[in-house]
């Protein structure tokens, strides 16, 4: 029983940490292989603790923990040579998908493509020209993993292929249907034209930046029920994202 209580060398990112009692830490990771992940990292806030410099958000580690209930115990961390740090917008885009991991992933429930997407969209993040379209991207993976992947190139119902001239109203847990058969349901309206844009991963024209947001951060909030993104607030206000 000892054994499987034991993890090591797991492949994580640092989501958040606050403090425990006077000199630890209780570490929240995003692990490859065990998903969302609680530790307690002890002494960790003490000046000579070797986790001190290594519990880095958005740098790639190597972990391992051991414990059996839902709080973990870290008994390793080792940094694994990481990625350009992130700063000013690019920073609040890294903690923008944090959160979303903490909010929306149920803990110890892997999932082993949206990690790769989180690796990549924080590997992009520091020289991206355009920020959106790498959250875009993470966004869509996200969903697709929570069971709410999006229909983009066919129409809800009759599946006729979607078409760049007609408008559309994407019916979240339904997907996109025509607005003159919308019959006055709630939902995202957008054109053809961005669906099919989204489909082939292009952000160049600004209503697609435009709608694409929209849906995105209405299907998001749908997932996310009464629970608030305080990082999407942050984006809002500086008229970016």
């Amino acid at each position: 029983m000892a054994e499987r209580a034991r993890r090591d060398g797991q492949p994580a990112y640092l989501l958040h940490t606050y403090a425990y009692r006077e000199t630890s830490l209780i570490a929240e990771f995003y692990s490859r292989e065990s998903g969302r992940v609680a530790v307690i990292a002890r002494g960790a806030r003490r000046p000579r603790s070797a986790l001190r410099g290594v519990l880095m958000a958005f740098q790639p580690l190597l972990i391992g923990w051991s414990g059996k209930s839902e709080l973990k115990t870290l008994h390793k961390a080792e940094w694994q040579g990481g990625y350009t740090p992130l700063r000013g917008l690019g920073l609040i885009c890294g903690f923008y998908l944090n959160e979303l991991l903490l909010k929306l992933l149920p803990r110890e429930d892997p999932h082993e493509h949206l990690f790769e997407a989180y690796a990549a969209a924080l590997a992009q993040l520091p020289g991206a020209a355009d920020h959106a379209a790498v959250l875009r991207r993470f966004e869509r993976v996200l969903l697709r993993e929570l069971g709410y992947g999006l229909m983009l190139e066919r129409e809800a119902g009759a599946g006729a292929p979607i078409r760049a001239g007609e408008t559309y109203l994407y019916v979240p847990d339904r997907g996109p249907v025509p607005v003159l058969e919308s019959d006055g349901q709630s939902g995202v309206e957008l054109a053809g034209q961005t669906l099919i844009d989204m489909a082939e991963d292009r952000y160049a024209d600004p209503r697609t930046v435009q709608q694409s947001k929209a849906l995105m951060r209405a299907l998001i909030n749908h997932c996310l029920g009464a629970q608030t993104l305080h990082t999407r607030q942050l984006l809002r206000d500086l008229q970016q994202l």
